[in-house]
């Protein structure tokens, strides 16, 4: 598949270190790179766009969405991961890019860390919202949520009449 835009090359994956997770290291790759794509889609004048008045805007998922990943990679996973304050870009009126160059700088620090990581680690339990998950379903998890955020995003652009890229085959565009 080609995409208008690819943030992380599959010539910059690592190999992880326990080979049955490898699948895992590309799959977070991949979705970031969709999720940045669908970013990039976004037309600067609908960045506030919101469909009705009871959702979100797209500048309101965008925020959301670094502020979960940073939450369920640090709090749920156990990564590294950046102060919070350091998150969000300082103006209130930021540009998509300024989202989008967040979004994958903050990827691109987790994706050496998931690599890193060996087969007794996915396996180990963590607190998620009361429950003790493995590691690994949290992962998954995360992945899910972003597929989610991303739907959204493509949802209003279609609903604003704005172009919206492929990422899993063909779009009606």
């Amino acid at each position: 598949m080609q995409y208008d835009y690819v943030a992380i090359r599959d010539s910059e994956i690592p190999a992880a270190s326990a080979e049955e997770f490898q699948h895992v290291v590309h799959t977070y790759v991949s979705e970031t790179n969709k999720t940045a794509s669908m970013w990039k889609a976004v037309p600067e004048d609908l960045i506030d766009f919101r469909p009705h008045e009871k959702t979100n805007t797209i500048r309101t998922i965008f925020k959301h969405q670094l502020l979960s990943e940073r939450r369920f990679f640090f709090e749920f996973v156990g990564l590294d991961e950046p102060a919070v304050e350091t998150l969000l870009p300082t103006s209130d009126d930021a540009s998509r890019d300024d989202y989008v160059e967040r979004y994958i700088g903050f990827a691109r620090l987790r994706i050496p860390q998931l690599a890193a990581a060996q087969k007794g680690w996915w396996m180990e339990e963590q607190e998620f919202f009361g429950y003790r998950r493995q590691r690994i379903w949290t992962f998954w998890r995360r992945v899910l949520h972003t597929c989610h955020h991303r739907t959204q995003i493509q949802s209003w652009l279609r609903l604003a009449g704005a172009k919206v890229p492929t990422i899993y085959g063909p779009s009606g565009d």
